[in-house]
Order: C-alpha cells, then sequence, then structure tokens
C-alpha cells in the first residue's frame, strides 16, 4: 500500500483508562476532554496492543491505526527499525489520585513459562503534590522469607522502600522491580509493549469502601527481585534518561529550533512544559506526538521559555 506524503506530526486519539486510584487531573492539569464523572487514571497515549489501538487524529494518514502504520508504512513512518510484530513501546500518563496496588512485571527469563510479557518502564514525574512519594525495591536486609512472613501477618509496609518525589524526578523500573506509584503523582509512563502486572497488595482499600481486586501473589512471588534493595531515583548527567534495548528517552530543554533526529528516524516527543511547534503545528503540556521518519520538517520550535520534552525512540 503505498503511503499519503506525510506534511505533519501523527497525533493519536488518546484511550483514557478508568480506575480505582484516577482522578481528573489529566482533565484540570492538561486539557484533556474525558468521560463524565469518571475517575481516569491512565491516558493511553500510544499503543498498539490486540486490545487497544491509537487511532490518528487528523492529517493524511487520518484514520489509520498505530498497528497499520506498523504493518503497511513502517519505512515511510519508522525507518530502519527493529521486526518485531508489533511497534515496540507503550506511552501512557498516569493520574494517581491514591496509591497504585504494589506490582511487578515478570522478568523475560519467567514471563514466558507464565503466559506473560516481560514490561521495563520508565516513569517521568510530570507534577507532583507536596510530600509526593513512590516505592520501588524492598528495604535493606528484607529477604524472600522476610518479605512472605510481612505479607502474611499484614505488615508489608514496614519492608517497602519508600522514596520521597518531586516534579522532574525520574526512575527506572525494570522487569521484577517491585513498586508503586504513591497517591497525588501525575507521570509520564515509558514501557515496553507489554500489559502483564502481577498485584501483590492494595493498600487495604476494601476499607475504603471499595471492592476487592484480585491479587496475584503466588504469581509475584516468582518475579520479584529479592536483592533489588533500596533503589535511587536517576540522576542523569547531560540529556539522556535511559538506553534500554527497546526504547531511549532523554530530556530535552529546548532554548532554540533543533532538529528532532536524524532523517530516516523516527522520534516521539511528548511536551512537559511550555509550548512548540513542529512542521506548522503548535503543542502544549500533555500533548504526545510522532515525526515519522520521512517528515521533511524535523524541527522542534519553542514558543516562548521553560519549553521541555521527553523525546522517545528506539535504538539507534
Amino acid at each position: 500500500m503505498a503511503t499519503p506524503k506525510i506534511t505533519q506530526p501523527l497525533v493519536f486519539e488518546p484511550l483514557f483508562m478508568e480506575r480505582v486510584w484516577g482522578g481528573r487531573r489529566l482533565e484540570s492539569l492538561y486539557g484533556k476532554k474525558l468521560p463524565s464523572a469518571a475517575l481516569i487514571g491512565e491516558s493511553w497515549e500510544i499503543v498498539d496492543r490486540p486490545e487497544a489501538q491509537s487511532v490518528v487524529h487528523e492529517g493524511p494518514l487520518r484514520g489509520r491505526t498505530l498497528h497499520q502504520l506498523w504493518g503497511k508504512h513502517r519505512k515511510a513512518v519508522f525507518g530502519n527499525v527493529p521486526d518485531t510484530p508489533r511497534f515496540p513501546i507503550l506511552l501512557k500518563l498516569l493520574d494517581a489520585q491514591e496509591n497504585l496496588s504494589l506490582q511487578v512485571h515478570p522478568p523475560a527469563a519467567v514471563a514466558g513459562q507464565m503466559g506473560g510479557e516481560p514490561k521495563s518502564e520508565l516513569w517521568y514525574v510530570a507534577d507532583a503534590a507536596p510530600k509526593a512519594r513512590l516505592y520501588a525495591g524492598v528495604k535493606k536486609g528484607c529477604t524472600r522469607a522476610i518479605f512472605a512472613a510481612a505479607l502474611e501477618c499484614g505488615r508489608i509496609e514496614d519492608q517497602l522502600h519508600a522514596i520521597d518525589i518531586a516534579t522532574g524526578d525520574t526512575i527506572f523500573l525494570p522487569s521484577g522491580r517491585l513498586h508503586a506509584l504513591g497517591g497525588g503523582n501525575l507521570v509520564v509512563e515509558i514501557q515496553e509493549n507489554s500489559d502483564t502486572t502481577y498485584r501483590v497488595y492494595d493498600w487495604s482499600r476494601m476499607k475504603k469502601g471499595h471492592a476487592r481486586r484480585e491479587m496475584h501473589i503466588a504469581e509475584a512471588m516468582k518475579c520479584i527481585d529479592f536483592e533489588d534493595r533500596e533503589p535511587a531515583l536517576l540522576r542523569p548527567e547531560g540529556e539522556s534518561l535511559v538506553r534500554h534495548p527497546t526504547f531511549e528517552v532523554d530530556k530535552w530543554i529546548l532554548e532554540t529550533e533543533r532538529e528532532i533526529a536524524e532523517p530516516g528516524r523516527f522520534a516521539i516527543i511528548a511536551c512537559l512544559t511550555g509550548e512548540l511547534s513542529c512542521a506548522g503545528c503548535d503543542f502544549k503540556p500533555g500533548d504526545f506526538f510522532l515525526v515519522p521518519a520521512q517528515l521533511e520538517d524535523r524541527v522542534l520550535r519553542p514558543k516562548g521559555e521553560n519549553v521541555s520534552l521527553l523525546r522517545v525512540t528506539t535504538p539507534g
């Protein structure tokens, strides 16, 4: 199938997911048009899953799904990329008004045995409440046996490593790392294209009147890396936040015009602060867009001061 001439970045229609821990800040902070009265915890901004598809919102490729672009227009949109069945990266916004469940994603070594998919991810804290925190890994001295006993007697929180966070902080969560996002945080999540999650604890949410959610304790215990004690936030030197076999993420402070990537290579932009333009299209905080490999105008232009963004692509 011939690819229409690409004259602008690709903007996709977000998919909003109700979550018991969600809220309405995607609407108040970013102007997202949320379903009325719903608690929205996740906005899936760019996704190619069997159960969830991003659709191009406007332009010559309007109405095409991300999977169609990946299957039929890969060279024009993505350039030279790994030959995988689906686009390998999933990008979300998370609005956590309450704690997310304590969870883990399976490492590659055990994912296949359990019928799941590995999932490493990066969280960038786009907006944090005062005294906000997240949980990652276990405390020093915690072992599998100590963790299991604490879980059995309802003292699991004593074994969790809590990290105080602020807007602009970043953490990498490899598969196997126990983690939970604390309430009051809005984050950008960049992850492998997977939706396998094993919950181990839900913060006694039933006491607040919520229904019991399914736990996956046996599965989680096979996946948690108990040697992963008290991990730290990323402290990057320069622009690079993470280099993973599936995705690369940089944070740019855009003070002058800058080419997003060399010709023939795609990149995804998540606008964090300020406003910018690309190929005649304007973007504001909370916007995501994909710059196709064959787009001729590949320059990002700041519109004012304090412009920052995340740049996401696959390894070159």
